[in-house]
């Protein structure tokens, strides 16, 4: 794909959905073209989720065409392939701030548009969500309908089938689209059934389908027998040829599949589906990265990318990271012990799991979108003589609380949670922020958590977790690389380190990255931080007792805090100090009661004063005599 404007555009006059619904399929496929060039323009200056945005192009136009939001609720699961009905739905001038501080977030969100119907960052909701929507319809009588848009590894979540099983029994206007853009159609799909896929995609199908039923049934006597019959026929030939029921056992009417790309079969679909007095699945097959060579080759690499060369494909981001260098020492731990295995919940290539996934792949194991039950095969891996870690984001660690207690820490199980993405995260805004790990963890029995700065420390907090604790064992860690500047690159601390004077009276005290700011903040503060020094906590449950005792003697003690204020470790650390007599100031800097919205990671550090210049005024401004 070339990046030249592209004349006569048609996008630049869609302001609203309804402004597509009187276009012919020749101007909607030139329309998906120029969403496609518009997509790849902007993320590779913005950074975002490219290969899921381009396989939906078509069914995202298609969507707008049949249905009318936001009367009719389009909900689309994760959110992350809605780019293009961003593009659709009143945001086309200010696309070009995408993931920006300021601008439209990376992922729906009511409170940018009324087209978008819920904040969505995670996966397996919409179906749930569109029940719920479909059943107030049904309650007030409406006749909008509500469509959930969910990619075939979002439906391996276990909430997914929950929502299934219940809304299959309902009579309401819900149709669920599955946007299969990962499996082929697989072998029994042949002529024949792609065939039949097409014939009963057709809204002509379903008039005469309704048509021919209500007629045998009128015939006197034989009518109703011969209907059901033929139904029963029918259904029998069917199963034959698909080798499945599991859509219409669980009540709902499935079409399918449909070709994700052909915006005249997806359309038709849609108008079918609109006629089935009943929840439908509507089954679309999808390329990821469709149209841009690069995404479409290597599509795992273009789910969520930084900015990149369009003509090359490449990052302009330099590579090294924390999941980088976590998946460097899990292998390190492995090569010496068969009894280490990994776990992701379809993350292998975020993690940092890659090379395990391929040098270890009888002790890796992806379970796809499905963290809870991540947590719990994890448990039963442990209790079968296995050391096993469990690599997910910040953010979806959350989806585990009740697995992390009932069986993780209440089993007293050996297993290991390697939390990636912790802190700031960007411009993934509120969603993905991994802020609130810690206050889970901090109220859990049985639980040690490290959050180590350097890469030497990581490796030692996995040695520790692999062969000196006990129970649940939680490392966490930052997105991005650690910083090349600072003095302490190979640092390689127990589980806390005191960094200066130790009979300073002022004392910082942090974990985690903001370690390197703290210590940036003494070099600005100059002559003044000969009376400071730092507090670095590694392991931050249970706080070691040598922190405590290193703040009760100082005048001033600040706690820097990359996480919620409300539960985390400062609050943990300033009650420890008041119950063994601290009678000093104690000033506690952390993210207080909100969620935390898109920009960039030194943005965030700024305005939540974790910046070191941030540190630096605050110390100075209440240590001023």
């Amino acid at each position: 794909m070339e990046k030249n404007p592209i004349e006569n555009s048609i996008l630049k006059n869609i302001n609203k959905p309804s402004d597509i619904k009187s276009l012919s399929e020749a101007e909607l496929e030139l329309l998906c073209t120029e969403i496609r060039q518009t997509l790849v323009d902007t993320v590779a200056s913005t950074g975002g989720h490219l290969a899921s945005n381009l396989g939906t192009v078509e069914l995202t136009v298609a969507i707008h065409k049949m249905f009318s939001s936001p009367e009719d609720k389009i909900i689309w699961d994760v959110g992350h392939q809605a780019y293009a009905h961003k593009l659709l739905t009143g945001r086309r001038e200010s696309f070009s701030t995408l993931r920006t501080e300021g601008g439209i977030s990376g992922f729906v969100r009511p409170d940018e548009s009324e087209h978008d119907s819920f904040y969505e960052g995670h996966a397996g909701t919409s179906v749930s969500q569109a029940a719920g929507v479909a059943a107030a319809n049904a309650a007030k009588g409406s006749k909008n309908y509500a469509v959930a848009v969910i990619g075939d590894g979002s439906f391996g979540n276990g909430m997914v089938y929950e929502a299934l099983d219940h809304a299959g029994s309902t009579r309401t206007r819900l149709i669920i689209i599955l946007n299969d853009n990962e499996m082929s159609i697989s072998e029994n799909v042949g002529a024949m059934a792609r065939y039949l896929a097409v014939v009963r995609a057709k809204p002509e199908y379903y008039r005469f389908k309704a048509g021919t039923e209500k007629a045998l049934r009128k015939i006197p006597l034989v009518g109703k027998s011969l209907s059901n019959h033929l139904f029963r026929l029918k259904n029998t030939l069917k199963n034959i040829i698909y080798s499945s029921s599991f859509f219409e056992d669980l009540g709902f009417k499935y079409i399918g599949p449909v070709d994700g790309h052909d915006i005249g079969h997806l359309c038709d679909a849609m108008d079918s589906a609109k006629m089935v007095e009943k929840p439908v699945i509507i089954h679309v097959n999808t390329v990821k990265g469709r149209g841009y060579d690069h995404a479409e080759n290597f599509p795992e690499k273009f789910h969520g990318i930084s900015k990149f060369d369009i003509n090359t494909g490449e990052p302009l981001q330099s590579s090294g990271s924390y999941s980088s260098e976590f998946g460097r020492i899990i292998c390190d731990f492995a090569s010496k012990d068969k009894r280490i295995c990994a776990i992701t919940a379809a993350m292998a290539l975020g993690t940092g799991l890659e090379e395990f996934s391929k040098s270890y792949s009888d002790r890796f194991f992806d379970v796809g979108i499905a963290e809870e039950h991540a947590v719990t095969f994890g448990s039963g891996l442990s209790a079968g003589g296995m050391l096993p870690v469990f690599a997910v984001y910040s953010t979806f660690l959350q989806r585990c609380a009740d697995q992390l207690i009932h069986d993780g820490a209440l089993q007293r199980r050996k297993l290991i949670i390697a939390v990636d993405r912790a802190g700031f995260v960007g411009e993934d805004g509120e969603t993905h922020q991994g802020l609130f790990d810690v206050s889970l963890m901090q109220s859990l029995p049985n639980t040690t958590v490290y959050s180590p700065a350097t890469y030497c420390e990581m490796s030692k907090a996995f040695y520790n977790a692999f062969y000196k604790d006990t129970n649940l064992v939680v490392i966490r860690y930052p997105r991005g690389r650690m910083p090349s500047d600072t003095e302490y690159a190979d640092l390689c601390a127990g589980d806390c380190e005191i960094i200066g004077n130790p009979d300073a009276e002022i004392a910082l005290v942090t974990y985690g990255r903001l370690f390197f700011n703290a210590e940036k903040a003494l070099k600005i503060l100059g002559d003044k931080a000969a009376n400071m020094k730092i507090i670095k906590l590694n392991c931050i449950k249970p706080i070691p007792e040598e922190a405590v005792d290193s703040a009760l003697g100082c005048k001033n003690v600040f706690f820097f805090e990359e996480g919620m204020r409300g539960g985390g470790v400062g609050e943990k650390f300033g009650c420890e100090l008041l119950l063994r007599g601290f009678k000093s100031d104690y000033k506690l800097v952390a993210v207080e009661n909100e969620f935390v919205a898109h920009a960039s990671v030194d943005r965030l550090m700024e305005k939540y004063s974790m910046s070191p210049e941030k540190m630096a005024y605050i110390i100075e401004e209440e240590t001023a005599v």
